[in-house]
Formats: structure tokens, sequence, C-alpha cells
């Protein structure tokens, strides 16, 4: 690990956001429907957690950023890892085998952008005083400015992060995000609240926070700013005040800022994205009032959006520059978003890919695999043979999956999609297996084969992104290769959903190959040549 400074160093939630849609947000005993998320079925995965978004948004803003805490060698961990990397925030994780689960949050949106979060913790929970100190020390002790939150990190370890801070030098910050008798009730005692209140420099309270303090101020986010500084002795307090803006008290200025108008469609994690731009205004050398603009700005791109978490670094940053009216800054150069000569696409179709394919790994029980193993070993019994076929990026997988078939024992070969019917069907007999493919699902000329070869009695199997499509519902046996994203630029050109496609396909070929009993010497008497057969002959001789 580097030994250089960061500008900002945080601990505390890194959450999983699973966002659903509705008309609007129920109350006790009432039902409803759920509507598609962005075009993503009625749940989406965003990136988030209190932290980590305030973290996202300095980031983009120019600050160079890292984050600590526990999480597990889960998907969900897997998911939030991948996503600081492409960011560009160092992460100075601490993973626990067998632990509690990484952390998420089920966040329900409705039609005016307002929303309801409940919050499971997971290993955020587990992160105590000892831990730390023995883990996570020298990582805050390269902070500038440090930062941490009331929300669901126990307040014993948030004191001792903010007292190793204090130590080092470090500026220390802390957002409030939750009533102090759910802090109390969930997360520690009212002394260790109290303390971590007081060791705050910059506190920013939640209204929600604020007012349970001093419900007589609810009404009067400045007079509550300067109430909460004159109690535990912040420098700096700032009020975050929703659409309205936000109140500041601190000895340089104090005064109420507006917020910047803009239609909301999502008002989740816009106190995170605030909190983020206050540091990177202070960080670039702003005045108070000139920061809080600035975060203003980045509270406002925030609710723009679906999720908390800057996911698109370039649009978002833009956003907040659009909106910001204060003294111009210089921004520099963001980390974690790729420039001409930076590989950043790169290494996102590597991670997205790794991802997506871990998910698939995860939903396939074997069932449908095994299914689709015995119509092709009932069709090769009956003295029929297989097939593969799939047009556009499809076909050639389907060669490649025709090929690796027939090198380890299934004899099999490729069917082209549209010269089919124009002569090629002869190839198939009733009674043979054909193994289509079609990310959709719905490619015409696929589904115009998959009619003819039913038509024929000829057993079908689907390798698709869509399990309920209709070339699914045409086959005998459906394999499911979805992705939720591809990883390029566009998010159009087949990249993940490909690599699902070879996966699944490698999968059945390595489940017919076990079952048939095919050998090492089975495998050299295939690779006459070259190093496969080499090393297989090798093998065989020293058995």
């Amino acid at each position: 690990m580097s030994n250089t400074h960061l500008d900002v160093v945080g601990i505390g939630s890194m959450a999983v956001d699973r966002v659903h849609r509705a008309a609007r947000i129920l109350q006790g005993g009432e039902k409803g429907m759920l509507s598609d998320v962005d075009g993503a079925g009625p749940v989406r995965l965003y990136v988030g957690g209190v932290v980590l978004n305030h973290l996202g948004w300095a980031t983009i803003l120019g600050v160079r950023t890292g984050i600590c805490g526990r999480q597990a060698d889960d998907d969900v961990g897997r998911f939030l890892r991948a996503a600081m990397a492409r960011t560009g925030i160092e992460a100075h994780i601490h993973i626990e085998p067998g632990g509690a689960p990484s952390t998420i949050a089920e966040i329900f949106v409705d039609d005016s952008g307002e929303r309801s979060i409940y919050m499971a913790p997971g290993a955020t929970r587990e992160v105590s005083a000892e831990h730390v100190r023995a883990v996570h020390a020298s990582f805050i002790e390269r902070a500038q400015t440090f930062s941490t939150e009331i929300s669901q990190l126990p307040l014993d370890a948030t004191l001792e992060a903010l007292r190793i801070a204090r130590r080092a030098g470090a500026l220390t910050v802390v957002d409030f995000d939750v009533p102090p008798s759910d802090a109390v009730a969930t997360l520690g005692d009212e002394t260790t609240l109290t303390a971590v209140l007081e060791a705050a420099q910059i506190l920013k309270p939640a209204k929600i926070a604020g007012r349970e303090l001093f419900p007589e101020l609810a009404g009067d986010p400045l007079a509550l700013a300067r109430a909460i500084r004159e109690r535990y002795g912040n420098e700096v307090v700032v009020v975050t005040d929703g659409e309205a803006g936000c109140a500041i008290s601190s000895d340089e200025f104090e005064g109420a800022l507006p917020g910047y108008v803009t239609k909301a469609v999502d008002t989740t994690g816009a106190g995170d994205a605030f909190l983020g731009g206050l540091l990177a205004g202070r960080h670039h050398g702003l005045g108070w009032e000139d920061a809080c603009r600035l975060a203003n700005a980045s509270g406002a791109a925030c609710v723009e959006q679906l999720g908390a978490f800057p996911e698109d670094p370039a649009s978002a940053r833009a956003r907040v520059q659009s909106f910001y009216s204060g003294t111009p800054l210089d921004l520099g150069p963001p980390p974690g978003i790729p420039d001409e000569d930076d590989a950043g696409a790169a290494r996102r179709v590597l991670e997205v890919t790794a991802r997506e394919l871990t998910e698939l790994a995860a939903r396939h029980d074997g069932k449908a695999l095994l299914a689709a193993a015995r119509l092709i070993e009932a069709a090769r019994a009956a003295g029929g043979r297989v097939h593969v076929t799939g047009l556009g990026k499809p076909e050639h997988v389907s060669r490649y999956a025709a090929s690796l078939l027939s090198s380890t024992g299934t004899p099999a070969t490729f069917l082209h999609t549209t010269e089919a019917a124009h002569g090629s069907l002869g190839q198939v007999l009733p009674g043979d297996a054909v193994v289509a493919l079609s990310n959709s699902g719905t490619t015409r000329e696929t589904l115009e084969l998959a009619r003819l070869l039913a038509d024929q009695g000829v057993g079908i199997i689907a390798v698709t992104g869509d399990p309920d499509s209709p070339l699914a519902e045409a086959a005998d046996v459906a394999l499911d290769a979805a992705v939720g994203q591809e990883g390029g630029p566009l998010e159009l050109a087949p990249r993940a959903s490909v690599a699902a496609e070879v996966a699944v396909l490698a999968a059945l070929s390595a489940l017919l190959q076990d079952r048939s009993g095919f050998g090492r010497n089975d495998y050299a008497a295939r690779h006459p040549e070259g190093a496969l057969g080499d090393r297989a002959r090798s093998e065989s001789r020293r058995r």
C-alpha cells in the first residue's frame, strides 16, 4: 500500500442499493405495483452507502480519495470494489471469511423522486474500535481530511477512527445522517454519540437529525446550525435542507444558501453528494459560502439521476459545473475518469464481465444444463446428430461451440442460420438436436429457423439472455446467459453477453464430457498435433 497522502479518507457505509420504482410510497397495510427501473425490470442495483457516495462525488470533482472498512467476498462486495476501482477511489477493504455479508439497502422511489430506505448493514456493523486500530489506522493516517458517518457504522468504531485522524493532524468531518434516537438505539450509547459529535471539526447533520436535537428550531435551519455548533463545539456546522438548500454556521460565514432548481428523479443520496461537493470545494480553496454553492450543485446533479453514486463521472461532473454559480474554479483532471491514453474503458469491460459471469454462475443450479445434456444424449443414442446455430456475434460463438463439443466427445457441426432456409436445413434430420443462440431471444432469422426445426421434430436448446423470450419459449430447454451490462462505452456492442454464451456452452460441453467418460486418451486421439495433444499423451503415459 502506498504511503502517499490522500486528500480525503473515509470509513463507513458502502452498500449496494437495490432500487425499486413505485407510483407512491406505501403506508402500513397497503399494497402497490412496482414499475420498471430504468428499463431493467422491477429492481436495479446501484452503488451506494453514505461514505462511498460522498467520496464518489468528491473524486469526480478532482479530489484524491480513499475508503476503508469491512466487506464480504460476495457479489455485493465485488460489485462495490469494482466501482471504487473504476472511479479512482483507493480501497483498503478487510474481507473476513465467514463474516457478515456486504451491506445492502432496499430503496423505494416514487414518481415525485421521494424515497424510503431500508438498510441491512451487514459487514459495516461488524467494524469495531479494535478493528479500526488493528487494520485501518495506517490508512486513516494518510488523510489530510478524514470523513465518517453516523448512519451504519458502530459509534465506538466511528469515535476511534476520528481520534486516530485527529492525532495524525487530519481535519475531521462527520455526516450525521440519522436521528439521534436511532443512532443510540442501533449504533451505540448516548455518551459515545456525544463524543463523536464533539470530535467533528466539520459536522453535517441532515435536517431530520438536527430537528430532534432542537425541535423548537426545526423550521429555521440557520438557527439550528448555530445551536448545534454551540452545543458540540464544532468549527463548522452545515445543515442540509433538501431542495431548499443549506444553512452554515462558521467563523468565516453564516447564512442560508438556496438550492438549485431542478426536477428530482430520485432524492436518494442528495445529502451524500452535497458533502462530496463541500469537501471538493474546500480542497480547491473555496471559502465556505462558495463551497456550499458547489455542495448544493452536487446535490442537484445527484437528484436528476437514479442512484446516489456518480456512475457516469464525466456527465455528473459536467452537470455539477453547469449548476455551480460561485467563484470560478479549475477542478483539474478528475481521478478515475479515463482520458484518451487511459485504459479505464478496457479495465471496466474486464470488471463488468467478471462480475456478470460470477452472477451467472450463482444463478445456475445445474438443472437446465443437465436437461440440455440429456436431450443431446438422447438424440445421439437414437442416431441423431448435434448442430449449433446463431446469427451475428452468436454465429462466431456457435462455430467455437461446435468445435469445442467435437473435441471433447460430442461431435457437432455449425448450422448457418440464414442459409438453412436456402437448402442448408437439409443437414438436419428428425431426431437431431440443435443448440440455438440469441442474446435477445428475438432474432427474426433464428426464430424462423426454430419454427422450421420444431416442424421437423428436432430437439432445440436455446442459449439466450432472456429466459422469457420467444426463442426460450420455442425451445425444449432454455439456458440462461443473461447479463445486466456489456461493459463497453455505449453499452451496446456484445461483450459480457458473448462471454456469458461462451461460458454456458463451455459448461454444457464439460458436463457432456464428464457424463460420457471421455478421458485423456480420447482427447489425445482427437488432437494428434499441437501442445494440448502432446500434453494429453504425456499425462496419459504418467498415469
